[in-house]
């Protein structure tokens, strides 16, 4: 599944919501490997050059084998001809590893989707890893904003909280308790 409408318009549409403290430091690839069997590779996100976020598909699938495997010992449950048992177990390994920040390339993509047909009121109050951390890197999110989630910031995942305490510091604001 390549993205449509193209990577390099949907990257241009995603720049410009980048906070201009942060517009020549953070940057979105999509590396997309032609030799695998479904194209995919993996999403990054980079601050300064250096990845902080990397959605690989081959990663985030292996994690979500194993995911699955953990899921079905717990329920002791290893009867694979239930589709919608299947179908469940697969769904619920999905969305653990999504909580623990371990995302394909594919869930990049969904969350840009989501990300771009969503106000920002909206988006700051997604559980998604990825939505929050677009939020953060957004012009619309502005420092009073900020400055109100510094209490709240500490219950998010440390990706979010990484890219929280980024954006304060881009924009000079002091956010230590």
């Amino acid at each position: 599944m390549l993205y449509s409408p193209k990577w390099s318009k949907a990257k241009k549409h995603l720049k410009s919501f980048v906070c201009d403290a942060l517009r020549s430091r953070v940057d979105f690839q999509v590396i997309n490997y032609r030799r695998a069997h479904d194209q995919l590779g993996r999403a990054v996100i980079t601050v300064d050059k250096i990845e902080k976020l990397s959605m690989c598909t081959i990663t985030a699938e292996r994690a979500e084998y194993y995911k699955e495997w953990d899921i079905r010992r717990d329920l002791d449950d290893f009867d694979f001809d239930d589709v919608g048992k299947n179908i469940s177990i697969q769904d619920e390994a999905h969305q653990q590893l999504k909580k623990e920040g371990i995302y394909g390339q594919y869930d990049f993509f969904f969350a840009l989707e989501e990300y771009f047909n969503s106000s920002i009121e909206n988006s700051l109050k997604s559980t998604d890893i990825l939505i929050k951390i677009l939020c953060l890197l957004d012009r619309r999110v502005g420092k009073r904003t900020l400055l109100k989630m510094k209490d709240s910031i500490l219950t998010e995942h440390e990706l979010v909280q990484e890219f929280y305490k980024l954006r304060c510091e881009a924009e000079k604001l002091n956010i230590t308790t």
